[in-house]
């Protein structure tokens, strides 16, 4: 009977290890169910974030990505038109791609699409960058739709859970060849360097003020130097801020994301910085076009701009929450 017992517990310790692991076959059968606009069950997300967490890890605050690649702003949870971006601009594998962060709250379909980006950067890490966005943050999903969404789809907070656990293993910024450094937002005060960012701390919900908090909500401003944040997070910061920083870490650029901008991309700061922006219609109902930008082995760049999904507005309009957009 002991033996029994003890071959049976080894069995069960086998079938759990088993139910952890996602082969590549497994990982491609829930990528093709994820493009259909499928979701996974709450023990596959369970599975996949914990790889994901594994990979992000090991990555760095300031993860060096290789071109070419093509650099993708917010999504926010518009599942239809990340699949447009993906038809558009070429698909994974046969494409590299850099997400700038907030892949959640505002559209309809945030459990699809954050889990979509995370399976593609599980399968294919080093074709997949992500970082961390504002949105990425246990407080601001629970009222701007994440949170709430995966209650709807799932019955329970855990997928939720599973996801903000992630967030904080996001990376915080990367550069491209050490030429195009990418926050999700902007600059801080407290960085003047790469070292600066690469000894911060960032296993952690986002903060509410400090180098973190401003690299994930601080905006490009026309005014010189340093302003506060109508946002009520991070900072505003000019063109004399950018020239200092790109001079110092030995950029040409920088691109980032966090701003609606109407033509989907806004060259700014003597095109020192462009804003990216990746969610066309966002919330379904601004009317703007999305774009990417894709950089080339030379470091070329040439943008793509694009309309929203025919199949964007399925499913009856609800009201999202104001906020400064």
């Amino acid at each position: 009977q002991k033996k029994q017992h003890s071959t049976a517990q080894r069995k069960g310790q086998r079938s759990k290890m088993a139910g952890s692991l996602a082969t590549r076959h497994d990982m491609d059968i829930w990528i093709s169910r994820l493009m259909e606009g499928k979701i996974l069950s709450e023990s596959q997300v369970r599975v996949l974030t914990d790889r994901a967490r594994q990979i992000l890890r090991e990555e760095s605050n300031v993860q060096s990505v290789q071109a070419p690649v093509t650099i993708v702003g917010d999504i926010h949870g518009q599942w239809h038109d990340l699949v447009e971006l993906f038809c558009i601009g070429g698909r994974v594998p046969e494409t590299n791609y850099l997400f700038l962060g907030d892949y959640v709250d505002r559209g309809y379909y945030s459990v699809e699409t954050v889990t979509l980006v995370t399976a593609l950067k599980v399968r294919y890490p080093h074709r997949i960058h992500m970082i961390r966005g504002n949105h990425e943050s246990r407080q601001i999903t629970q009222v701007y739709g994440f949170f709430d969404e995966c209650l709807t789809k799932y019955g329970s907070p855990n997928v939720w859970k599973y996801f903000t656990d992630v967030f904080d293993y996001l990376p915080l910024t990367c550069v491209v060849e050490n030429s195009i450094f990418t926050p999700h937002a902007g600059l801080s005060p407290s960085i003047d360097t790469f070292d600066n960012i690469r000894d911060l701390d960032r296993v952690q919900e986002v903060p509410h003020e400090g180098p973190i908090c401003d690299l994930l909500w601080s905006d490009p401003d026309d005014r010189a130097g340093w302003g506060i944040s109508p946002r009520g997070a991070g900072y505003t910061f000019g063109a004399d801020i950018t020239a200092e920083f790109s001079h110092l870490n030995g950029i040409s650029t920088i691109a980032r994301a966090h701003q609606l901008v109407m033509e989907g991309y806004s060259w700014m700061h003597d095109n020192a910085l462009v804003t990216i922006f990746s969610a066309p219609n966002y919330c379904y109902r601004c009317g703007n076009q999305a774009a990417i930008l894709e950089v080339d082995e030379g470091l070329g760049k040439r943008f793509v701009q694009f309309d929203p999904s025919p199949k964007q507005g399925e499913r009856n309009k609800e009201r999202t929450p104001d906020y400064f957009l």
